[in-house]
């Protein structure tokens, strides 16, 4: 399962987001799924650093991503548009393959606060898949 997590601030902004897992729909190479929702998601992060120019901080390792911003970038309407767009396009992979794509909302971890634990399925372990 493919397990994608936007994280929103107090305000209700949307400050991050994260995705881990394959979708597990066909095998690796061949998962047009996990494809779908890595093209998203990486296109958001393009977007955000190249046309935004947010100042995003961003990890990326086999069956992971993660992104996050300040704060007050949240504010921008470009930000926001981008995020968005991206939030929406999962949400409608998601529904259409709910086996495969569990999309989340979750509030960000406050400033000093634990962060998220990051857990590599026993699957992605077994493959290099990525996201």
């Amino acid at each position: 399962m493919l397990e994608v997590t936007f994280y929103r601030d107090e305000r209700d902004r949307v400050s991050g987001f994260s995705a881990r897992g394959h979708a597990d729909y066909e095998r690796h190479g061949k998962d047009i799924v996990c494809a779908a929702v890595s093209a998203v998601l990486q296109a958001a992060q393009l977007g955000l650093s190249a046309y935004a120019k947010a100042d995003v901080t961003a990890r990326q390792t086999s069956g992971e991503l993660r992104l996050a911003w300040p704060k007050d970038e949240g504010d921008r309407e470009s930000v926001r548009a981008i995020v968005a767009t991206a939030e929406l396009a999962v949400e409608q992979i998601a529904r259409r393959f709910p086996e495969n794509v569990r999309l989340k909302r979750a509030r960000a971890p406050r400033a000093g606060g634990k962060a998220p634990r990051r857990v590599t399925p026993l699957a992605d372990r077994r493959r290099g898949h990525d996201v």
